[in-house]
């Protein structure tokens, strides 16, 4: 088959479009013809500087598909059926095999290209505003890096439990392209001080909940947006900044952090179905998996480029 793989970590150019041998079906997996390949911000992370599990390396949590073989011990999946899978990489190539458990199932009329775009972003989101962040109806939330696939994700899903949403950009053209998903407020970081900023928004309140992928020194500033019982959620770091955090105003407005990696959760009962919802909430339009662009997968290191151009809107996506 063919694939996007690298011999060793670092920018986008380490990438190479060879052919390797096809993956083989676990009796208790299925083989998936590739049909598209969401870019996580953990796949970038992972080529820049992560471990490789295999030499030559094919990154990549998510993508999605058709259904090519069913293992031996496989009861509820059958050949043909259109699947979106998550596994811990080889996402960047034509086939796919992946334990049965890792896979979802699409609902007829949902793209394929969208399904691609759902798992990780929709259930960390949730988890970060629900199952830890605990928002409620009426409450406020700030949504760092509200244009990336994560945020895209926890805008729609905050709007939609009642929540009152600013989210942050590094421009006011990309903020401009969050208002139809529910963005209240936009933050153009580059322009704005975002403490000052929460603060004029709240009328010294503070946000009930910061949902942060981005890391480093964002995450300093988002603990110093937090209201009186506020809940900061870190989830990756986007950034790769790394430093000391100060925490020591949290005590004092009994406020909280905590770390959110849903690959902690997935296998769960409670995270498998939560995502499958948010599949099938994809489909009927209840929710829009943002697509900024499309590159095929031999373009894999140009896609990977343009992601760290931070130009993009929602999720990249590639196309074997």
């Amino acid at each position: 088959m063919k694939a996007a793989v690298y011999y060793s970590t670092g920018g986008p150019e380490v990438f190479r479009y060879e052919d390797v041998p096809d993956p083989k079906c676990h009796p208790r997996g299925v083989l998936i013809e590739t049909q598209a390949v969401s870019i996580e911000g953990g796949d970038v992370l992972s080529r820049a500087g992560g471990e490789l599990a295999t030499t030559p390396h094919v990154v990549g949590y998510q993508s999605a598909g058709v259904i090519r073989e069913v293992g031996a011990h496989v009861t509820d999946r059958h050949v043909g059926q259109r699947v979106v899978t998550v596994s811990p990489f080889g996402s960047h190539a034509a086939l796919r095999s992946v334990p049965v458990r890792s896979t979802w199932l699409v609902p007829d009329g949902l793209a394929i290209d969208e399904a691609a775009c759902v798992p990780i972003p929709f259930g960390t989101a949730d988890d970060c505003l629900f199952e830890f962040g605990r928002l409620q109806r009426g409450e406020t939330v700030l949504i760092q890096g509200g244009g990336g696939g994560v945020g895209l994700a926890a805008i729609q899903l905050a709007k939609r439990a009642g929540a009152r949403v600013f989210a942050t950009a590094s421009s006011d053209a990309k903020l401009e392209r969050l208002r139809p998903f529910g963005m209240d407020e936009g933050i153009n970081y580059r322009e704005a001080d975002l403490v000052r900023e929460i603060a004029r928004l709240t009328e010294g309140v503070g946000c009930d909940v910061v949902v942060d992928p981005v890391g480093g020194d964002v995450l300093q500033q988002s603990l110093a947006c937090l209201a009186y019982r506020g809940r900061a959620i870190t989830v990756g770091n986007a950034s790769r900044g790394g430093r000391l955090l100060d925490v020591s105003s949290l005590g004092g407005g009994n406020r909280s952090l905590t770390g959110v990696y849903l690959g902690a959760e997935i296998a769960t009962d409670r995270a498998y179905d939560m995502i499958q919802r948010h599949i099938d909430d994809v489909a009927t339009g209840e929710l829009t998996a943002v697509i900024d662009r499309t590159f095929p997968l031999a373009a894999a290191a140009d896609a990977h480029a343009y992601i760290e151009s931070r130009q993009a809107v929602g999720r990249v996506v590639l196309v074997p």
